[in-house]
Protein backbone atom coordinates (compact mmCIF):
# COMPACT_ATOMS: atom_id res chain seq x y z
CA UNK A 1 0.00 0.00 0.00
CA UNK A 2 1.40 3.40 -0.89
CA UNK A 3 1.96 6.01 1.74
CA UNK A 4 -0.79 8.19 0.21
CA UNK A 5 -3.29 5.33 0.29
CA UNK A 6 -2.42 4.62 3.93
CA UNK A 7 -2.94 8.25 4.88
CA UNK A 8 -6.23 8.37 2.99
CA UNK A 9 -7.43 5.21 4.78
CA UNK A 10 -6.52 6.65 8.20
CA UNK A 11 -8.24 9.95 7.35
CA UNK A 12 -11.38 8.14 6.20
CA UNK A 13 -11.48 6.03 9.36
CA UNK A 14 -11.07 9.11 11.54
CA UNK A 15 -13.80 10.97 9.66
CA UNK A 16 -16.26 8.07 9.97
CA UNK A 17 -17.38 8.84 13.53
CA UNK A 18 -17.51 12.57 12.79
CA UNK A 19 -19.76 11.96 9.80
CA UNK A 20 -22.00 9.68 11.86
CA UNK A 21 -22.35 12.39 14.53
CA UNK A 22 -23.62 14.91 11.99
CA UNK A 23 -26.46 12.57 11.05
CA UNK A 24 -27.91 12.18 14.55
CA UNK A 25 -31.64 11.58 14.58
CA UNK A 26 -32.91 14.75 16.23
CA UNK A 27 -36.61 14.11 15.64
CA UNK A 28 -37.22 13.09 19.27
CA UNK A 29 -34.85 15.57 20.91
CA UNK A 30 -35.79 18.87 22.52
CA UNK A 31 -33.29 21.62 23.29
CA UNK A 32 -33.40 23.40 26.65
CA UNK A 33 -33.59 26.73 24.83
CA UNK A 34 -36.93 25.60 23.36
CA UNK A 35 -38.31 25.19 26.89
CA UNK A 36 -36.72 27.94 28.99
CA UNK A 37 -38.83 31.09 28.89
CA UNK A 38 -41.87 29.09 27.85
CA UNK A 39 -45.18 29.07 29.65
CA UNK A 40 -46.25 26.84 32.50
CA UNK A 41 -49.90 26.00 32.98
CA UNK A 42 -51.97 24.49 35.74
CA UNK A 43 -54.96 22.24 35.22
CA UNK A 44 -56.94 24.31 37.78
CA UNK A 45 -57.74 21.43 40.03
CA UNK A 46 -56.33 18.52 41.94
CA UNK A 47 -55.52 15.32 40.11
CA UNK A 48 -55.02 11.95 41.80
CA UNK A 49 -51.94 9.80 41.20
CA UNK A 50 -53.67 7.35 38.83
CA UNK A 51 -55.15 10.07 36.61
CA UNK A 52 -51.93 12.10 36.59
CA UNK A 53 -49.85 8.98 35.93
CA UNK A 54 -51.76 8.38 32.68
CA UNK A 55 -52.26 12.02 31.69
CA UNK A 56 -51.14 13.08 28.23
CA UNK A 57 -51.99 16.17 26.22
CA UNK A 58 -51.15 17.71 22.90
CA UNK A 59 -51.63 21.42 22.83
CA UNK A 60 -52.85 23.72 25.56
CA UNK A 61 -56.17 22.68 27.08
CA UNK A 62 -59.04 25.20 27.00
CA UNK A 63 -59.42 25.08 30.80
CA UNK A 64 -55.71 25.46 31.62
CA UNK A 65 -54.50 28.56 33.43
CA UNK A 66 -51.20 30.20 32.39
CA UNK A 67 -49.49 30.71 35.75
CA UNK A 68 -45.95 31.63 34.89
CA UNK A 69 -42.78 31.07 32.95
CA UNK A 70 -40.09 28.42 32.96
CA UNK A 71 -36.92 30.00 34.27
CA UNK A 72 -34.60 27.03 34.34
CA UNK A 73 -34.30 23.28 33.87
CA UNK A 74 -32.73 21.46 36.83
CA UNK A 75 -30.54 18.37 36.35
CA UNK A 76 -28.83 16.17 38.89
CA UNK A 77 -25.10 15.56 38.62
CA UNK A 78 -25.66 12.51 36.41
CA UNK A 79 -27.52 14.65 33.86
CA UNK A 80 -31.02 13.40 34.66
CA UNK A 81 -33.70 16.10 34.65
CA UNK A 82 -35.25 16.38 38.11
CA UNK A 83 -37.44 19.48 37.74
CA UNK A 84 -37.85 23.04 36.62
CA UNK A 85 -37.73 26.45 38.24
CA UNK A 86 -40.88 28.38 37.46
CA UNK A 87 -41.60 32.06 37.93
CA UNK A 88 -45.10 32.30 39.39
CA UNK A 89 -47.37 34.95 40.86
CA UNK A 90 -46.96 38.67 40.67
CA UNK A 91 -47.73 41.05 37.85
CA UNK A 92 -45.21 42.55 35.42
CA UNK A 93 -42.36 41.00 37.44
CA UNK A 94 -43.58 42.64 40.66
CA UNK A 95 -44.31 40.23 43.49
CA UNK A 96 -43.37 37.11 41.53
CA UNK A 97 -41.26 34.32 42.93
CA UNK A 98 -39.21 31.40 41.68
CA UNK A 99 -40.25 27.94 42.84
CA UNK A 100 -38.96 24.50 42.01
CA UNK A 101 -41.39 21.96 40.61
CA UNK A 102 -40.23 18.37 40.66
CA UNK A 103 -40.46 16.21 37.53
CA UNK A 104 -43.26 14.08 39.00
CA UNK A 105 -45.53 17.15 39.09
CA UNK A 106 -45.03 18.36 35.51
CA UNK A 107 -45.64 17.13 31.98
CA UNK A 108 -43.99 18.44 28.84
CA UNK A 109 -46.67 19.23 26.30
CA UNK A 110 -46.06 20.00 22.62
CA UNK A 111 -47.89 23.02 21.26
CA UNK A 112 -46.55 22.55 17.74
CA UNK A 113 -43.44 21.08 16.14
CA UNK A 114 -41.09 23.60 17.79
CA UNK A 115 -42.91 24.95 20.84
CA UNK A 116 -43.40 23.26 24.20
CA UNK A 117 -45.03 24.18 27.48
CA UNK A 118 -45.19 22.47 30.84
CA UNK A 119 -48.40 21.67 32.61
CA UNK A 120 -48.51 20.90 36.32
CA UNK A 121 -51.07 19.17 38.45
CA UNK A 122 -50.35 21.68 41.22
CA UNK A 123 -52.59 24.71 41.56
CA UNK A 124 -51.36 28.27 41.34
CA UNK A 125 -52.10 28.67 45.05
CA UNK A 126 -50.03 25.59 45.94
CA UNK A 127 -47.09 26.96 43.95
CA UNK A 128 -47.35 30.44 45.46
CA UNK A 129 -47.30 28.88 48.95
CA UNK A 130 -43.96 27.18 48.24
CA UNK A 131 -40.71 28.58 49.49
CA UNK A 132 -38.84 30.65 46.91
CA UNK A 133 -35.78 29.16 45.29
CA UNK A 134 -32.75 31.26 46.08
CA UNK A 135 -30.85 31.37 42.80
CA UNK A 136 -27.59 31.69 44.75
CA UNK A 137 -27.75 27.99 45.67
CA UNK A 138 -26.65 26.98 42.19
CA UNK A 139 -24.06 29.73 41.66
Amino acid sequence: MTRFASLALVAAMAAGPALAETHTDTENMIRARDIIGGDIYTLNGPMDEDTWGNYEATGVGPDWNDIGEIEDVILDRSGKMIGIVAEVGGFLDIGDKHVMIMIDDIRLTPVDDKTYVYVTRLTEEQLEERESVDEAWWD
